[in-house]
């Protein structure tokens, strides 16, 4: 039985380093860092790693209480729910600018969550005195205890870690047992098709299915078998824009829709065929991959496509192009209503479901490593050679793998995604997300 890894929510009003200390733990710029209130607007997860014990980081939008217009409302209530679902929140003050107002509302909202909570005043100079000593009213808050660091210069964050590794302790949930299931959650706009495909699986209407955008509130679990294979499909609620959320029952689709996407393996991406991939069908393509789900792209309603559209191959490559982040996604053209190719389906999940737990041997890594640095050295940092000295691959589902260099936070985000893309050339990852994880030789995880 596996068991669901704790939940690290990093909180705090706006712009007081939350992304920088995320990024500063899991060892790579996954977030935007902007010294701008409010850039980071959506949840961030990630999962890492601290000697053995395994969490899953959360990084949120600035938690600014009392605020009530719309957009704000929404990036609370994504703060909301990872605070409801974290095992532990880390929260953060701004050293500089002292305590302010909004501080202690932040403490006073914490403490009526009952959550487990870790204090840290950030920013924080340590050849300062001055500074130091300044953290001291922060007592004012009615904190017990926090500890003082600096995300930007990796002060005191080893410390931190440390901490967060002791209070989440052995925490966890038993997930469901695998016993060799499948999960597929399918996901997309309202009305474009998630129950019916279901249903055409199923071979019954198990699924109620209607025009009217929206029918389906809930993820719904729908066990089929097929060839002495188990699979379980999550058939999702629609996930709507976030200008057209309004009621309660609407914003908790959307958040169990997330859910879904993080406990299957697989998830469809269905597109209304009529319409093409719009922006908002990219942003539910980036939500899979950041969850690190493996992906497979459905066009569908094909049969009321014009039969002189460009052949398949050409409709794949227009969809490539507008969905950039997730050209590794194998796109297949179906009709939910009549059946048209939803067979088809299966074979595209086989192969992907294959690449999702594939498991390169390390000596093999290490002769692909050897070779491509030969021909593509990497670029210097700070007048100093970078070198690639070692690749493993630790996980599968999804394949992770972890480079030792001589420094990790010297490698270009260019540099990465070569690296990645040539992974992808080397053994076929088709519909899978890779993570590359860089660490200093020394093994250093911060």
């Amino acid at each position: 039985m596996n068991v669901q890894k704790p939940i690290v929510a990093i909180v705090g009003r706006p712009n007081v380093g939350k992304s920088t200390l995320f990024n500063r733990i899991i060892g790579w710029n996954k977030t935007i860092v902007e010294d701008i209130p409010g850039v980071t607007r959506d949840r961030v997860y990630e999962d890492t790693r601290w000697k053995e014990k395994d969490f899953t980081l959360v990084d949120t939008g600035g938690l600014s209480l009392g605020e009530d217009d719309q957009d704000y409302s929404l990036i609370k209530e994504q703060i909301d729910v990872a605070i409801s679902e974290a095992a532990l929140v880390v929260m953060l003050f701004d050293g500089r600018d002292g305590v302010l107002p909004q501080d202690s509302e932040i403490v006073r909202y914490l403490r009526k969550t009952e959550k487990k909570v870790i204090y840290a005043v950030n920013k924080i100079d340590h050849g300062n005195i001055k500074q130091v000593l300044k953290t001291y009213e922060f007592y004012g808050t009615g904190t017990d205890d926090f500890m003082a660091i600096s995300a930007l210069h990796n002060k005191n964050i080893y410390e931190l870690v440390e901490q967060i590794a002791s209070c989440i302790g052995t925490y966890g949930q038993p997930e469901e047992e695998e016993s060799g299931e499948t999960r597929i959650a399918v996901i997309g706009k309202p009305n474009v098709g998630k129950s019916t495909l279901v249903n055409r699986i199923l071979g019954e209407h198990r699924l109620i299915t209607s025009s009217t955008p929206g029918t389906t509130r809930d993820s719904v679990d729908s066990v089929y078998e097929k060839d002495g294979k188990k699979y379980v499909f999550i058939d999702t609620a629609g996930i709507r824009r976030k200008s057209r959320i309004d009621a309660p029952v609407e914003k908790h689709s959307v958040f169990r829709a997330i859910r879904s996407i993080e406990r299957a393996h697989i998830v469809l991406l269905m597109i209304d065929g009529q319409e093409g991939p719009t922006h908002h069908d990219s942003r539910l393509a980036e939500l899979v991959k950041g969850r690190n789900r493996a992906l497979i792209i459905l066009l569908n309603k094909w049969d009321l496509a014009p039969e002189d559209i460009a052949d398949p191959k050409e409709i794949e490559e227009i969809i490539k192009e507008k969905l950039p982040g997730v050209n590794y996604a194998p796109v297949l053209t179906i009709s939910a209503l009549t059946g048209k190719k939803v067979g088809k389906i299966f074979d595209a999940v086989g192969r992907v479901e294959e690449n999702f737990r594939k498991k390169i041997s390390t000596g093999k890594l290490n002769r692909f490593l050897e070779e491509l640095t030969k021909r593509y050295p990497p670029p210097v940092y700070r007048r100093k050679e970078i070198k690639l000295f070692y690749i493993s691959q630790p996980f599968t589902a999804p394949p992770t793998f972890t480079i030792f260099t001589n420094s990790a936070k010297g490698i270009p985000e260019n540099y990465r995604r070569f690296l990645e893309n040539q992974l992808r050339e080397y053994s076929d990852f088709e519909g899978v997300p890779l993570k590359l994880l860089f660490r200093d030789r020394e093994g250093k995880e911060v």
